[in-house]
């Protein structure tokens, strides 16, 4: 089937046999397009225009392939709450193939909810609508935020109703997009089976493909390895700064590109606690808000541990000394990282020692009080300007806040920029818009029920987090006294 705009280059399929099984996509009987994304069709160089269509449902839904595509079921492995799989790989998703945008850079396009595969382990392979559209307001959401992620191409209801723990639902497939798919999982499987070359083969694939300036190196795992880190901390800062919280951080979800991959159980906070917890399979914790950070070390250093017979096969202990220090020094990359996006969050544009204590002060009071994260960050373009009402007004009781705030007004006043700056740039780093849990999910119940309006409404919202607009104002709130304690689930 031929639809003009793709043109495929699938270097996966042509470099890497034995890593997949090809596969295609299940029979669906009545494809049909529920969200296409225009302009990310236009930035793949496709045609928008003849893809939002019958047709072009029918190739997102994975029941025909087009002219070019290769699909194949991805192998990995992955350590799920801490525990080792050694074979999960796609259980309910495609890669379709690869094209080179208009940018020259490559993305896959991959499809989510397409049918069993060889790897789906009991499952139906199958996805609903709910989470599909959960997966392409978040993603599109991170997108806007400045959040490296995979993006949502499309959201396709198949025309089937799929069986769930609360009776039938409505199916769907989602068609997303990423730099790659390569995680950390997919070393791990081949690690996992002592398959030496297939790593090495798979090490240089990623360098190629993700870091090509390593290629070639004598040490050029270790600069993998580092380089994986350094992005991953970059990645996570940003999470924690925007109040993101994954869910399901298994090594089966951590890309080796640094971008953001399945938005299964995640939400964002409103009020500010560490311990924030969403997902109803995360009992103990594990990936809460204020974990991330000490978990995603923890992933890479899985990724070191597949690595150790490419950075020195020769010598064992020093490969493990190597390896190690590039992990331990994940701490430092994250807080910098973390650092420098608090301090564009704060108005602060030179960097003092004590700026870190100023950061840490404001949060401590956030989690005394359970204070709106997003609402009190916003707020403080205007106490920049010398009102600060209204972020007083977001405390239970503002006294901490009260001693915390003229230290923060005299660390301004050592800063060179004119107020006017400081006001617009602090807007520029603090969304007034974020996803809100119960916007969210009242978009999604409609969408279930056959209304897209509140749905396509959010997505509107969430385009443009920063700019502050009339007549959007209960978009920024946090969520009514009476939505409860908020559970997420896994979901497709």
């Amino acid at each position: 089937m031929s639809i003009a705009g793709f043109q495929f280059d699938n270097s996966y399929a042509r470099e890497l046999e034995g890593f997949y099984v090809a596969w295609k996509g299940a029979e669906v009987p009545a494809p049909r397009m529920i969200r296409f994304n225009q302009p990310l069709a236009e930035e793949l160089g496709l045609d928008g225009l003849a893809l939002d269509s019958d047709a072009g449902a029918a190739i997102f839904a994975g029941h025909q392939a087009p002219e070019g595509a290769e699909p194949l079921a991805m192998a990995y492995a992955g350590h799920q709450f801490g525990g080792f799989s050694p074979q999960l790989g796609d259980g309910r998703a495609l890669l379709l193939g690869e094209v080179i945008d208009i940018h020259g850079k490559r993305r896959d396009i991959h499809l989510k909810g397409s049918g069993r595969t060889p790897f789906s382990r009991g499952g139906d392979g199958k996805a609903v609508l709910g989470p599909v559209l959960r997966e392409y307001i978040i993603g599109e959401a991170m997108h806007a935020l400045g959040v490296p992620t995979t993006r949502a191409l499309a959201a396709v209801a198949t025309g089937e109703q799929i069986m769930r723990q609360d009776g039938p639902e409505p199916g769907a497939v989602l068609s997303r997009v990423a730099s790659s798919h390569l995680r950390v999982g997919t070393f791990q499987f081949f690690a996992a089976r002592g398959e030496a070359e297939r790593l090495r083969k798979l090490a240089d694939y990623a360098i190629a493909r993700h870091y090509p300036e390593l290629s070639g190196q004598p040490d050029r795992y270790l600069g993998l390895l580092r380089a994986v880190c350094d992005r991953q901390a970059a990645l996570i800062a940003k999470w924690m700064l925007v109040g993101f919280v994954h869910g399901v951080m298994n090594t089966d979800n951590m890309t080796i590109s640094g971008e953001t991959i399945d938005y299964g159980p995640c939400a964002f906070i409103d009020g500010y606690d560490p311990a924030t917890v969403f997902s109803s399979i995360d009992s103990h914790g594990r990936y809460a808000y204020g974990n991330q950070p000490k978990i995603a070390q923890w992933n890479l250093a899985r990724l070191a541990e597949t690595l150790l017979d490419l950075i020195n096969p020769d010598d064992s202990d020093d490969a493990v000394r190597q390896a190690g220090e590039v992990v331990n020094g994940f701490p430092l990359a994250y807080e910098r990282a973390w650092l420098s996006g608090m301090r564009a969050k704060l108005g602060l544009v030179g960097e003092e020692t004590g700026d870190m204590e100023l950061a840490t002060g404001l949060l401590a009071v956030l989690q005394t009080q359970n204070a709106d994260y997003t609402r009190v960050f916003r707020s403080l373009s205007l106490a920049a300007s010398g009102d600060a009402t209204a972020t007083r007004a977001l405390f239970t009781n503002p006294a901490g806040f009260d001693l915390w705030l003229p230290l923060w007004q005299a660390r301004l006043q050592r800063e060179e920029d004119a107020i006017e700056e400081r006001v617009a740039a602090l807007n520029r780093a603090n969304p007034v818009y974020v996803p809100r849990n119960h916007m969210v999910e009242a978009a999604l119940v409609s969408a279930t029920k056959g209304d897209l309006v509140p749905f396509e409404r959010l997505l509107g919202v969430l385009e443009d987090p920063f700019t502050q607009r009339p007549g959007l104002e209960v978009f920024a709130l946090g969520a009514p006294s009476d939505f409860g304690p908020y559970t997420t689930y896994c979901g497709t």
